[in-house]
């Protein structure tokens, strides 16, 4: 039976125009309150704007058999144990007969600033996966088969996330991929080596500019990376699944 793809890219359109839309329309509420954040922090701190990836993901879990599951979107139960830490708390969590099928983060970076907030993107993805793993390693999701886990960034597509970027390193040479490479070539470097690393069972960025608010428009950088190889390889893994439960 082949994959069922749910229409994916239509979804990651809407996905998108409501990621913008909400934004705007925070920034726009906190204005006329008087109580604006500063800078961008409005939009940050509205909340729910990747909701219409959430929505995208459970479709794709829902067309390859697996509708009876339990898809957990609420706060309250979206928390996993560690090993280095107690818990973390996911974005989306999806729960088949008491076993875990798949953990999904979702993640945003809007400009102006982009240095800093990388590192710590970057720094974040590589503890969330090894927190994850080693506990899974130890026995913390019981005997069942490896989870899915998945890592999406939306990064906003403009002058200062495309520009190259110079590094510092006084006592040894970066590596030669990364010399002059833009913040969007970084971040697709991190997604492809998350996935060699085996520490995301896929990683995808996606680009979108601020004047998709009406187009839900979006580009990628690489196949591997793409919209397209995360969710096939999301379809493949809940179809797995849905067959072993019967």
């Amino acid at each position: 039976m082949p994959l069922d793809l749910a229409n994916h890219e239509s979804l990651a359109k809407q996905a998108i125009r409501r990621f913008w839309g909400n934004r705007a329309s925070a920034r726009e509420k906190q204005l006329a309150s008087g109580k604006a954040d500063q800078g961008e922090r409005a939009g940050v701190t509205a909340g729910k704007n990747m909701d219409g990836f959430l929505d995208m993901v459970a479709a794709i879990v829902r067309a390859n058999g697996l509708g009876h599951a339990d898809i957990h979107l609420q706060r309250r139960l979206l928390t996993l144990p560690g090993y280095f830490r107690p818990t973390k708390l996911w974005d989306m969590l999806i729960i088949n007969d008491g076993r875990l099928v798949a953990a999904l983060e979702f993640k945003s970076h809007v400009g102006p600033s982009f240095g800093n907030n990388f590192n710590n993107r970057a720094e974040e993805a590589l503890g969330t996966a090894t927190d994850l793993w080693t506990a899974y390693r130890e026995g913390a999701f019981g005997a069942a088969a490896k989870p899915f886990v998945g890592w999406l960034m939306l990064l906003e597509d403009c002058p200062g996330s495309r520009a190259p970027v110079q590094d510092k390193s006084p006592h040894f040479p970066v590596f030669p991929e990364f010399k002059g490479a833009a913040y969007a070539q970084r971040y697709d470097i991190l997604c492809q080596r998350l996935i060699r690393e085996q520490l995301y069972t896929t990683a995808a960025l996606l680009l979108s500019p601020r004047a998709a608010a009406k187009t839900g428009a979006y580009s990628e950088l690489c196949e591997m990376t793409g919209l397209r190889a995360f969710v096939t390889t999301l379809a493949g893994h809940i179809a797995a699944e849905a067959a072993r439960s019967g």
